[in-house]
């Protein structure tokens, strides 16, 4: 691929991605201006699912230009599925009770607190398909290597108690096989473009510390 051909790509995938999310934000609002006789949970719980989307197509646009990244199809499959397909719940049919919108709200505040944090740290090196850009070392990334995907997955638990069904808690439970998927693949492309990510990764858990 050639360099030229490199650069369009990217500009095309971070227009689509935010594009997306940019959509998925408007989808939101829109059902949260027409919605006045909801409860105040469901309304709170959909206010910051927009912001969230928002924020997420605002990341993708900022983003800096990558070193290297997974070759192949497969990454790509992963990157694009976990990323794009889920959040297709946002047009399923809402929950009305107050107490999982309640939880949704806590789940998506902390997961968007969150991911603030982590992209302060991580800066415009955020990305989608798993792609190397610099080893990050201060913040959440002190304690574990992936606070982003931990923080996403947050996020979309309180998006799916907004639309809690058993196809969604099956889409919950493919979303984290798919993440680890995507974990795996990150570690392989910074393992070989950046040599100071062996000595990182060996001391630091990938999600949760103590456990994984």
């Amino acid at each position: 691929m050639t360099v030229q051909t490199s650069l369009a790509y990217d500009r095309m995938t971070r227009f689509l991605g935010s594009a997306w999310f940019l959509l998925l934000g408007l989808t939101v609002t829109h059902k949260l201006g027409s919605s006045g006789g909801e409860p105040w949970p469901s309304l709170v719980a959909s206010f910051c699912t927009a912001v969230f989307y928002l924020t997420l197509a605002l990341l993708i646009l900022i983003r800096a230009p990558a070193k290297a990244q997974a070759e192949g199809l497969l990454p790509r499959i992963a990157a694009f599925v976990g990323t794009y397909w889920p959040w297709t719940i946002t047009f399923f049919d809402r929950t009305e009770g107050a107490l999982p919108n309640l939880l949704s709200t806590i789940c998506v505040l902390a997961g968007l607190i969150m991911i603030l944090v982590t992209i302060r740290h991580l800066g415009r090196s955020f990305s989608l398909v798993p792609q190397a850009r610099s080893v990050v070392q201060t913040g959440p990334y002190r304690w574990i290597k992936h606070p982003l995907y931990l923080s996403e997955e947050i996020v979309f638990l309180g998006v799916v108690l907004q639309h809690l069904s058993w196809m969604t808690v099956a889409l919950l439970i493919l979303h984290i096989g798919i993440q680890v998927w995507r974990i795996h693949y990150e570690e392989d492309v910074l393992r070989r473009t950046l040599p100071e990510y062996s000595s990182y990764e060996a001391s630091r858990w990938r999600l949760i510390p103590y456990v994984w």
